[in-house]
């Protein structure tokens, strides 16, 4: 019985035997030019383009042998030693080498990606350079570079950071200047966007804020109301003077006695 291969085989051997150019030729029975069932094929057999073909003898004697199973099929066209080949893990490192050489680019890519929808001063974006391991010469010129074209202004940032966090908050000046300082605005920057704020600003927001939790201490006591009021101006950085008269103006509106309170209650 004869066997049927699925792709004429090509017979490079030493004894210069014909090349067979049937399809299911018995290379051991058939004519050259006849196929296995007598008819002449007046065409040759079309290139092999099979996922994995090796030439002659690539597959076992009999071209189909267990050597083709498990074994990766490469595209056609595509040569041997391409980046298909190349383990996953070496590949992923190709990728980021370049990047990761060069201490500018990856400081610059930092910096980007925190002040993307959030404003940060110069000592934030320093800092975090800082526990990614940037040298500090690569990071001084880089924060430099960004301050040049306006993607740091610290000045601009203590502004807004001000105008939101008293309106938003209630703060006062000096809570204001204890945050900007933790953030590492410089001290004259501070005093400018505090600045902004008088004395008047302040108690009229003081005011506001006593209002919103003057209900909430109904029915305690008159010094027990003065304490919690006045401790929550305190907290939001208003100087005592001005909370403890802000929350006696509220109280005798209400008609609490105040007459025997004094600073020292506070």
């Amino acid at each position: 019985m004869t066997r049927r291969t699925d792709w004429a085989e090509y017979d490079h051997s030493a004894s210069g035997a014909p090349r067979g150019r049937g399809i299911g030729r018995d290379p051991a029975t058939a004519a050259p030019g006849d196929d296995a069932d007598g008819v002449e094929d007046s065409h040759p057999a079309p290139a092999p383009h099979r996922s994995g073909w090796d030439g002659a003898g690539a597959e076992g004697p009999h071209g189909g042998g267990s050597s083709r199973r498990g074994r990766r099929r490469r595209g056609f066209g595509e040569p041997a030693g391409t980046d298909e080949d190349t383990p996953r893990s070496s590949r992923a490192g190709q990728g980021v080498s370049s990047t990761e050489a060069d201490p500018a680019e990856k400081a610059r890519n930092i910096c980007l990606r925190l002040l993307t929808g959030t404003p940060r001063t110069r000592k934030q974006l320093a800092d975090a350079l800082r526990k990614r391991e940037i040298p500090d010469e690569v990071a001084e010129e880089v924060l430099s570079r960004f301050e040049e074209v306006g993607l740091i202004n610290d000045s601009a940032f203590a502004d807004a950071w001000v105008e939101s966090r008293h309106h938003g908050r209630g703060l006062a000046r000096r809570a204001l200047a204890r945050e900007l300082r933790t953030k590492g605005v410089d001290s004259a920057l501070i005093d400018e966007a505090v600045g902004q704020l008088d004395s008047e600003q302040e108690e009229s927001t003081a005011r506001e804020l006593v209002d919103r939790k003057l209900r909430a201490t109904r029915g305690l006591d008159r010094d027990k109301r003065l304490r919690r009021l006045a401790g929550m101006l305190a907290r939001k950085g208003y100087p005592e003077g001005m909370a403890l008269r802000v929350v006696r103006q509220a109280l005798e509106e209400e008609g609490e006695d105040t007459e025997f309170l004094g600073e020292g209650d506070f």
